[in-house]
């Protein structure tokens, strides 16, 4: 398939800025993805499309504050860095920006000199190696002190409340941007949901930046996916194999999830606890081995975001779905609407 087969026309006022006031009352597009067929409701009523038996999967991993900015030990130049992935024990691979005001042995000073970081080295694709010095025993509770959410370019607005940012249940930091189909739901949705005898797992895909990077070949399959650190937990591994058996659904909240449940059974050829790194790219064509239906955001054109559920739902009924998604003003991106195909 080509890129081009994934555009759709969106008017810049439906790309979301901010969150709705309360989680569970963004709206909801239902799409049966045998039939084509779509329903409009809110995300609060997403109990009663859920079925004693079900499970449901969420990506537990939660958002680093890791858009920090340092002021240069010896000119006083500002630079932005943003903490991209931990190599070891306060060791960081990071963006830079301006990057020529960063070059190996440059030390920097962030929030009132409570972290120091110095530039080890430049990689060949311009990111920077910082090893960071900690006044404070714990390294993360320092960047949420001085750290600003590693927000999409497509949102301006500052963001007033990092919490909105995360979703309720996470806890295993390490995503450089949030599994946002999780951002809808509050923690008495969840209860009312395990009251319904709908079984509740957990995943963990850290998401990296490169979920926003662009696709820039013309024919889809020449695409180089980007790779991203995932683990399944025995408890989950059971309870998907458990749903299986009793002819339940597995419901994936979100692409992240839904990637880390496909990649761990093409890995293992079985569904158990698995761990590591991939960068699997599902588009249409692919045959999925354990996502039965999918909680997803409305995602960026021309985006392996949309090409994932092109390939779950069909490539006419997604481009349908976004179709009437505009026409119906809905909100879209990271702070948007969500759609349940089922």
């Amino acid at each position: 398939m080509k890129t081009e087969d994934f555009f759709y026309d969106l008017p810049k006022e439906l790309i979301a800025q901010e969150p709705t006031k309360k989680r569970d009352h963004s709206r909801l597009m239902i799409l049966d993805k045998t039939t084509g067929e779509i329903f409009h409701k809110h995300f609060y009523d997403i109990t009663e499309e859920l079925i004693p038996g079900d499970c449901l999967i969420l990506n537990d991993s939660r958002v680093l504050p890791a858009r920090i900015l340092g002021k240069k030990k010896n000119t006083g130049a500002i630079v932005e860095f943003l903490l991209l992935n931990k190599i070891s024990e306060n060791v960081w691979e990071a963006l830079a920006g301006p990057g020529r005001k960063a070059k190996p042995g440059d030390i920097f000073i962030f929030g009132d000199d409570i972290l120091q970081g110095k530039v080890l080295e430049v990689k060949s694709d311009g990111n920077r190696i910082v090893k960071f010095f900690c006044n404070e025993r714990d390294f993360f509770s320092t960047l949420d002190k001085i750290g600003q959410m590693p927000l999409p370019h497509y949102i301006t607005k500052k963001l007033k409340d990092k919490e909105r940012y995360q979703t309720v249940y996470s806890r295993e930091i390490g995503s450089s941007a949030a599994p946002t189909a999780g951002l809808h739901f509050t923690n008495e949705i969840l209860e009312k949901i395990k009251a319904k005898g709908v079984k509740v797992g957990f995943v963990t895909l850290h998401v990296g930046l490169g979920t926003f990077r662009p696709v820039k070949v013309k024919n889809v399959s020449n695409h180089k996916m980007h790779s991203e650190h995932y683990e399944i937990p025995k408890d989950t591994a059971k309870l998907i194999l458990e749903t299986k058996k009793n002819g339940g659904r597995i419901i994936s909240v979100g692409t992240t999830s839904c990637r880390t449940l496909e990649s761990m059974y093409n890995k293992e050829k079985k569904i158990t606890a698995s761990s590591g790194w991939t960068d699997i790219f599902i588009y249409p064509g692919y045959e999925f081995k354990i996502v039965d239906a999918l909680i997803t955001n409305f995602h960026l054109p021309e985006s392996t975001l949309i090409m994932l559920v092109s390939a779950f739902a069909g490539h006419q009924n997604t481009m349908n779905a976004y179709y009437e998604a505009v026409a119906k003003n809905y909100r879209f991106f990271s702070f948007g609407d969500a759609m349940f195909i089922r």
